[in-house]
């Protein structure tokens, strides 16, 4: 009975292992990448008016995407190691999700329209597969509440510069600077560059010296708050590689550069006590 437990345990450890290695083999990554550009451009070609035979033929290939999907997330559950934690992966909880989603027969139905969002946001999959993508976004999310306050001095900026539109530019357009939301708007539209010439030059019929309320507002938002996000992600992003880094090395039992600090503090403390 023990060797028939030992020999079953056995067997399920070597399954357990071949799916691990399946899932962390670099092909099988290219592959699922592969997929899933190739779901993108299915769903690409669903808003084109293709004849019915496409159209047939565009929903097997949907079908068949489905169960790569559904093939990949099992081999990836299959290949954890601690299966619990699995589903303690946010990553791992939307690619479930979008994959049982797709499973359920909801074209013809009242739901397709959702069923179609779901397909839609199977290119998501992208980043769930691509570790790189998954660090580019944990840096966005780790940046926000620094973003955050950035955002809301702009937001002061275009407040003031809003009010001061619509007070001295409403009479020369009122379309464009009529009240305080449109300013807000029309200074959007400076700030990206869209044509502002065009609004500066009119003001600037009545107004002469208005060039130095849009260079001035030009070198507050679009380059010195542009900077200051952009730099925001920049730090956040190199912090989250250094993470990443040092739980690589803590995994791979290579002491860091924190843990020598503390190894040398030690032996010279010993050395001052001899």
């Amino acid at each position: 009975m023990n060797n028939s437990g030992n020999s079953s345990e056995g067997s399920t450890a070597a399954l357990q292992a071949a799916f691990f290695r399946l899932r962390s083999n670099k092909a099988f990554e290219l592959f699922v990448v592969a997929v899933i550009i190739f779901s993108a451009l299915v769903i690409g070609a669903r808003t084109y008016e293709l004849s019915p035979g496409l159209v047939n033929a565009i929903t097997i290939l949907d079908w068949a995407v489905t169960f790569i999907f559904l093939f990949e997330i099992t081999i990836r559950f299959l290949g954890e190691p601690d299966k619990k934690r699995f589903f303690l992966k946010g990553w791992n909880i939307f690619d479930t999700l979008i994959v049982v989603v797709s499973l359920i027969p909801i074209d013809n139905s009242e739901m397709a329209l959702i069923g179609r969002l779901v397909r839609i946001f199977r290119v998501l999959r992208m980043v769930s597969i691509i570790p790189e993508l998954r660090v580019l976004l944990d840096s966005l999310f780790k940046a926000l509440p620094q973003l955050g306050y950035v955002m809301l001095m702009m937001f002061i900026i275009f407040y003031i510069y809003a009010a001061i539109g619509a007070t001295f530019f409403a009479e020369v357009n009122s379309t464009l600077w009529g009240d305080i939301s449109i300013s807000m708007l029309t200074l959007f539209r400076v700030m990206t560059f869209e044509d502002w010439t065009d609004v500066m030059y009119e003001t600037m019929a009545v107004y002469p010296l208005s060039w130095m309320y849009y260079f001035s507002f030009i070198c507050l938002t679009a380059f010195a708050f542009l900077n200051m996000v952009i730099g925001i992600v920049v730090s956040t992003l190199e912090e989250e590689h250094a993470r990443i880094a040092k739980q690589e090395a803590e995994d791979a039992g290579v002491p860091t550069m924190l843990d020598l600090q503390e190894q040398i503090s030690e032996l010279k403390v010993l050395l001052e006590k001899r």
